[in-house]
């Protein structure tokens, strides 16, 4: 194989020449630097090589770097200007990794103090790289000078490594002293040290506010020459702005800067035009009058000749229409011009933008434009479109037809795994969100499995299908998707098959005998798993037990943690094995969250879509400490994990804050405790409780040393009370402990004997949400229905919130109240409607399943008829009584 380029490729330029460098050849042809004389056009192709070897992540070993850092010194008898300036760059990129670098100061500052002007600035970013804190007594007269040089080059350079070294340790004081030579930069005529010394004046006084508004104030009254300077200066005083609002002041400076960005929107330089619009469709404290003139300077980008700008204007628009859809509705017709556009990233962003600001009645003419454009575009743009299209169909559910065949199409054309994930993802939140949408979403979701080539999102759909098919208008209409895949798929595709025709048999009597033909014939298959999965289903569904197929068939509980699995079954496997393995003590997964904003918002246009961590539960990161509690197990499984509760003031001696783990009969508080005092030493520190009726104090663990700012716990076990009503109730608390002075710098007691002390702690509930696990019901309605039985419990009543005036209000109060996990994305109440209804579901300890559905009526404050659903008498009128 040669790899000789012919002529042509060559003359196109295309190839890089570096692309196949190796370290170790480099660094040998660095040797080339200690020939005499300095051959300066080699020895710049080298340190060329060099640089971009250390650009591309390519890491030198610190020998290997130091060996290159002194070969590159020999450089400075050469007199190329070019090649001298290779060196600078050299030293300030070789300077964090080789050893003695220090040895090259003495050229660096003759260069530095030198008539070369071309040489100077250069030296000092170099030199800077590698001056140590301790050293800049010895060059602080220098860079004074420097700074105020009349060469702007060298100003700019002094101003910049003056900015990096001040934030080093040590040297900060140092610069500080450099403000007036900066303050005096300020006023220079060249634009970029105008911006550089503002940048450095800023760093510097950044940890005083009333310095930096100061500082704001007065060159709001001046005329700056320089655009990245004004522009930096509306980003500082929008962050004072910003600042005051969140602690809930507002002082005169605030309109006074907001009055000077508003007045930037007049300004002669587009750079900084944009920047006061962008900061102020940003300002969280915005009202729509302030925001009108920036939305107008916005829209008049959009018909700019220059991509930049067309583009800046829209992906700022994109965003505002998030927070005021109607302040941009109005400038539709001006994105609309902006979908032909010949710049694809410019279209993506207008056609978004269009999708989150459209009407119900828009909606149809929109889906004809894309389909013309989303052809000519790559799948990372087809990726935003379609998370556009994600939220349309939540804002707009009855247009779900329309919305639902264009994601068909889509899904139909050519396209890589992002991109045709993307789509699915979309129908599948569809399809869980609008029960109507149901029947359709599978549909289009079986015919894409006919021609589907990716293996993951075929068992993903076939999943699907096993879970919603059975509880559509006509189920048997789907198992001949599902078998076909049993005929032509691979091993994988076919297993998830016959889980899927498992489901079928376990929730549709009537096409059992169907399905245990169809399981038989894949207990021939050639692969292992499809044969075990067929003989273990219909060994099952042979058993005639409609119990065994809903545990083991059709149940939709959450699995267990896979990697506290594992630790579980090596801690039984070590022990004594006398008793036998309880997997209910493992705890369960959180259900995969549902992606429903735009993911990559900001980086949307250069990358694909983002692949999220799977989210770890609460109780997956509790878990693992309270099993080093003894005895611990005794409890059963982890039901659930609070949030943790402040006891009290941050700013105490001692700070104490509580986390209620609860399971089936008991509840375990874990007190989280840190000592803010540095010359106490706490020892048998715990928690005395007060404890309401019923409630039993079975085990206290004490804490038997706290050291000064590490936090240690302390358990409090208690036995809930036999009454399930009687389980809310307050606590009182109060911590006690042994306190012993120590020596603040060793931390040592300066004697063995201490005194009894405790500290009152601020009371603390237990509460129904404490209580209860919140569930995801995919299909909130089927399981509603099924409730309807004498198995499960109804209790109905009628409330009227007194204490919230919007019905998104009332949702949150329910929600919090009740610790209850929403349903069909009913936590999202929809734009000037008086009325909504919220569907609920969760878990109870001890394992009382509950279901709720809450209407609400918005008149004069907020009306609720309250229905709960539950297996157990006691759990249902807890929580029906819990908001009222």
């Amino acid at each position: 194989m040669s790899f000789k380029r012919d002529k042509k490729e060559e003359e196109d330029g295309n190839g890089n020449p570096f692309q196949n460098l190796e370290k170790t050849s480099v660094l040998q042809e660095a040797r080339t630097f200690n020939e005499t004389p300095v051959n300066a056009k080699k020895c710049i192709h080298i340190l060329t090589k060099i640089l971009y070897l250390i650009n591309q992540g390519e890491s030198l070993g610190t020998r290997e770097a130091t060996e290159c850092f002194f070969a590159m010194t020999k450089l400075f008898q050469s007199k190329d200007l070019v090649l001298r300036r290779m060196v600078y760059l050299g030293i300030k990129e070789l300077s964090t990794i080789a050893e003695d670098v220090i040895i090259v100061t003495s050229s660096l500052t003759k260069d530095m103090t030198g008539r070369e002007d071309l040489y100077r600035a250069p030296a000092i970013r170099a030199s800077f790289s590698i001056t140590d804190p301790t050293m800049l007594q010895a060059v602080e007269c220098y860079m004074k000078q420097c700074i105020v040089d009349r060469n702007p080059s060298v100003s700019s350079g002094a101003l910049v490594s003056s900015l990096h070294l001040s934030s080093q340790s040590g040297a900060g004081d140092v610069v500080k002293r450099w403000a007036n030579e900066a303050q005096e930069a300020l006023n220079s005529d060249n634009i970029m040290v105008q911006y550089h010394a503002l940048g450095l004046l800023n760093h510097i006084r950044r940890n005083d506010r009333l310095a930096v508004a100061k500082l704001v104030n007065k060159l709001i009254g001046q005329s700056m020459k320089s655009p990245y300077a004004v522009c930096y200066l509306i980003r500082i005083g929008s962050k004072i702005i910003e600042e005051d609002y969140a602690n809930g002041t507002t002082t005169i400076s605030d309109t006074h800067f907001l009055e000077f960005v508003e007045s930037c929107l007049r300004h002669k330089s587009e750079m900084v035009i944009y920047e006061a619009a962008h900061a102020i469709v940003n300002l969280k404290r915005t009202s729509a009058r302030e925001l009108a003139p920036a939305v107008s300077i916005l829209q008049l980008f959009c018909g700019s000749s220059k991509a930049t700008l067309r583009f800046a204007a829209v992906r700022t628009m994109n965003k505002v229409a998030i927070l005021y859809p109607a302040a941009v509705a109005a400038f539709n017709m001006d994105l609309e011009g902006l979908i032909a556009d010949s710049n694809r990233s410019v279209a993506t962003l207008a056609i978004t933008t269009l999708l989150k600001t459209g009407t119900e009645s828009s909606v149809e003419r929109l889906m004809k434009q894309i389909a013309t454009f989303v052809a000519e575009i790559s799948d990372e743009f087809k990726v935003v479109v379609v998370q556009a299209i994600r939220t349309l169909c939540t804002k707009f559910p009855r247009k779900h037809s329309i919305l639902m065949n264009f994601l068909s199409a889509m899904l139909r054309e050519e396209g890589g795994l992002d991109y045709k994930t993307s789509i699915v993802d979309t129908i599948i939140l569809i399809i869980e969100e609008n029960p109507d949408a149901k029947e359709s979403g599978l549909s289009h979701l079986c015919e894409f499995i006919e021609d589907c080539e990716h293996t993951s999102l075929a068992v993903r759909i076939l999943h699907l299908l096993g879970k919603e098919g059975p509880h559509s208008k006509n189920p048997s209409k789907y198992i001949r998707f599902v078998y076909n895949r049993v005929i032509l798929e691979n091993a994988t595709v076919r297993a998830a098959a016959v889980s899927a025709m498992a489901q079928f048999g376990a929730s549709c009597p009537d096409l059992l005998n169907n399905v245990t033909v169809l399981l038989g014939r894949c207990q021939m298959d050639i692969d292992d798993e499809v044969r075990d999965r067929a003989t273990y289903y219909l060994t099952i569904l042979n058993s005639s037990n409609p119990s065994l197929w809903k545990n083991y068939i059709s149940s939709n509980d959450q699995l267990v943690s896979l990697s506290l699995l594992e630790k579980t079954l090596k801690e039984h496997l070590n022990g004594a094995l006398t008793e036998t393995f309880d997997l209910s003590l493992v705890p369960k997964t959180a259900p995969t969250p549902t992606v429903t904003e735009d993911a990559h918002n900001d980086a949307m246009i250069t990358t694909n879509s983002i692949q999220k961590t799977p989210r770890v539960t609460r109780e997956e990161v509790n878990v693992e400490r309270l099993l080093q509690i003894p005895g611990i197990q005794r409890l059963g499984p982890l039901h659930k994990s609070s949030p943790s509760v402040q006891l009290t003031e941050s700013e105490t001696e001692y700070t104490v804050s509580c986390i209620k783990h609860c399971f089936a009969q008991h509840v375990v508080l874990q007190f989280d405790c840190v000592n803010t005092l540095s010359d106490q030493l706490l020892e048998n520190v715990r928690v005395d409780l007060l404890l309401p009726e019923g409630f039993i104090v079975r085990h206290v663990i004490p804490c038997a040393k706290l050291i000064y700012g590490e936090k240690e716990s302390t358990y409090v076990i208690l036995e809930y009370p036999g009454d399930v009503a009687s389980s809310s109730a307050t606590f009182g608390a109060t911590l006690k402990f042994i306190v012993k002075d120590c020596d603040p710098t060793t931390g040592l007691p300066d004697s063995d004997e201490g005194y009894d002390d405790e500290y009152m702690l601020e009371d603390f509930e237990i509460t129904v949400a404490d209580q209860i696990q919140k569930t995801k019901l995919n299909n909130f309605v089927v399981a509603w229905d099924a409730a309807d039985s004498e198995e499960w419990v109804e209790l109905e009543d009628t409330y009227q919130l007194s204490a919230v005036n919007t019905l998104q209000d009332a949702v949150h109060t329910i929600i919090k109240f009740l610790g209850l996990g929403p349903a069909n994305a009913t936590e999202k109440v929809a734009e000037e409607t008086h009325t909504h209804t919220l569907l609920c579901s969760g878990v109870f300890r001890g394992g009382a399943e509950v279901l709720l559905r809450a209407k609400l009526a918005l008149a004069d404050g907020v009306t609720m008829q309250l229905t709960v659903r539950s297996t157990d008498t006691e759990v249902a009128e807890i929580v029906s009584s819990a908001i009222g």
